[in-house]
């Protein structure tokens, strides 16, 4: 039987940041989204996705769902079959990035989750293209449905998340580590640090995407991963 697929999508997205890949991977395999949004730490956001899951998976995240993987690769490496990561990052929280955090925290209470989003956030992640004002929109929608208080638990699970360069150094599974040219969040240069991390893994850069390829890009980040799957 074929291992069931476990997407983690990034900050205040949900399932739809896979969606084309969803849509074109579930004919072979049994794709699940796990669920970062009910707890305020990552080793936390882990536990809630391994009662969950299947005993065994294949397993793939984006940005914060990438941060999650690997803190699931320290609590559970038995239960990976394999292990995608895109366009995130293994380092703890930089100073200055943590110093950014309560202020938009307060904001989003205040009500300025549209505009905490729209202007400080989502701007900054996308490559420029024809597709980018229908994935601005798209990532929009998502974070207004899943709302202020998981926008607080998020940020302060990221603020306060550990190291897992370490981690990365003990993956034993096929690995692929992945991300748009033009990421400006999670540069290329992070990834080819994950890459050496990871013995064996596979560097996959995709041109013309910025931090959401899955949209971005969709057609050539769902072929690298229909290759990952099929290693």
């Amino acid at each position: 039987m074929t291992t069931p697929l476990l997407l983690l999508p990034g900050m205040m997205c949900d399932g739809r940041l896979f969606g084309p890949q969803i849509a074109a991977l579930a004919r072979k395999r049994e794709v699940l989204v796990g669920d970062i949004t009910r707890a305020s730490t990552i080793p936390d956001i882990c536990r809630d996705i391994l009662r969950d899951a299947p005993q065994r998976f294949a397993l793939a995240g984006l940005s914060m769902g990438g941060i999650v993987a690997m803190e699931l690769m320290a609590q559970a490496p038995e239960r990976v079959e394999r292990l995608a990561l895109l366009d995130t990052n293994p380092r703890a929280e930089l100073p200055e990035v943590k110093a950014r955090r309560a202020p938009q925290i307060e904001a989003v209470r205040q009500g300025g989750l549209a505009r905490v989003m729209r202007e400080e956030l989502k701007p900054n992640y996308l490559a420029h293209g024809a597709r980018r004002a229908g994935v601005l929109d798209l990532c929009m929608e998502m974070a207004l449905d899943l709302g202020p208080e998981v926008f607080e638990r998020q940020s302060v699970a990221l603020r306060d998340r550990a190291d897992r360069q370490e981690t990365l150094r003990g993956v034993r599974v096929p690995t692929l580590v992945l991300c748009g040219r033009e990421d400006a969040l999670c540069p290329v240069e992070r990834h080819e640090l994950m890459h050496a991390l990871v013995p064996g893994s596979r560097l996959a850069i995709i041109e013309g995407a910025g931090h959401l390829p899955t949209l971005e890009r969709p057609v050539e980040t769902s072929a690298a991963l229909a290759d990952w799957l099929a290693a």
